[in-house]
């Protein structure tokens, strides 16, 4: 049986004010890049399927979506112990990277809007899906006593400045992956109803159509970008890319089994089948994606979360800060080792078949 860690009581910035989560490797990042880069880019090359996307986008097909339904109206105290404490962690979470996202495409909507209107108006639409989603989320968890306070952490969160084409390999990813984590889970409760603890889980069917949009139109602008796919550095930047969200994937899925559980979902299974789905949409914009059937893929990434719990332990411990430092030293450059070995798996050439995946 996996284990996990255990789910700290939130702590408070004030009463019913929850602190945000100590910023590490594997929580939501908050981004920034070169603006003025962006602003000149030439989509010349996928502009009809570029503002085809935006003219979906701005049907705003989930206008009337989000709204709270009466099975809301309750109260949720007996959801109670570590299967409150889980989820609160995970509606944290994922309204932080929502907000992430908003605060990003606001801004580059802002920046763009008299220099380039069509991903202007892109960034206005994904802006709004982003904003709409941590709001519900954020509302999600004041039916738990809690909510984050979202103009602290535009504040007081650190920006991560990534230069335009990592921007896009990794909203990509996001994107992509959000789309199957979330209708994974949603087809899972629909099976399994029983298991659907609160009514969130409901929305999210049409709520990861907003994260393929999305990703839809990621795609098509790395597309209309040769210098992104169509050289041999973009191809060992898309590898890295590749397993760099996979492993975050797997270490943030397999440290929170216990919300997984609570829902009814085998978490290494899950895991499996979000990041094997992943991969294999990312073969639609990607030149390369990598080979999640090897024997050693999964085995590896599932040997680095197990090494990440041992530095959880490490870190929560008491000792001196310099005994940590030589006890985790071994373990991240073990990690270090486990992922250089993926990296080096030969990758699948989707090139040769760019037709069939079109």
């Amino acid at each position: 049986m996996a284990k996990s860690l255990q789910t700290s009581e939130p702590e408070l910035l004030k009463p019913g004010v929850k602190a945000p989560v100590q910023e590490t490797l594997l929580t939501p990042r908050f981004y920034t890049t070169d603006f003025e880069a962006v602003a000149q880019l030439d989509i010349s090359a996928h502009e009809p399927e570029l503002r085809a996307i935006v003219d979906e986008l701005r049907a705003d097909y989930n206008r009337h979506h989000f709204v709270r339904d009466s099975e809301f109206e309750q109260s949720w105290e007996h959801i109670d112990g570590e299967t409150r404490r889980a989820f609160i962690d995970f509606l944290e979470r994922s309204c932080t990277s929502e907000f992430s996202g908003f605060l990003l495409f606001k801004e580059l909507s802002r920046r763009l809007k008299n220099r380039n209107p069509i991903l202007a108006e892109a960034f206005h639409c994904m802006a709004r899906d982003e904003a709409r989603h941590a709001g519900f989320l954020n509302k999600a968890m004041s039916d738990f006593n809690l909510s984050l306070d979202l103009s602290y952490l535009t504040k007081n969160r650190t920006y991560t400045f990534f230069p335009p084409e990592w921007i896009i390999y990794t909203v990509y990813l996001s994107e992509k992956i959000g789309y199957w984590r979330y209708i994974i889970m949603f087809r899972h409760l629909e099976s399994y109803p029983e298991n659907r603890f609160y009514p969130l889980f409901r929305y999210f069917e049409s709520w990861c159509q907003d994260e393929n949009r999305h990703g839809d139109f990621f795609k098509a602008l790395l597309r209309s970008q040769p210098q992104l796919w169509n050289n041999w550095k973009a191809r060992l930047w898309v590898r890295f890319f590749l397993l760099s969200v996979f492993a975050t994937h797997t270490l943030t899925v397999l440290e929170r089994v216990s919300f997984y559980r609570s829902v009814g979902i085998n978490p290494y299974e899950y895991n499996i089948q979000v990041i094997e789905n992943t991969n294999e949409t990312a073969a639609r914009a990607f030149p390369v994606i990598l080979d999640t059937e090897h024997p050693e893929f999964f085995r590896r990434l599932e040997e680095c979360s197990d090494i990440n719990l041992k530095l959880a332990e490490i870190n929560s411990s008491n000792s001196p800060k310099i005994v940590k430092f030589f006890q985790k030293l071994p373990l991240i450059l073990s990690i270090v080792g486990h992922l250089l070995r993926l990296y080096l798996i030969k990758p699948i050439d989707t090139e040769l078949f760019r037709e069939a995946v079109y």
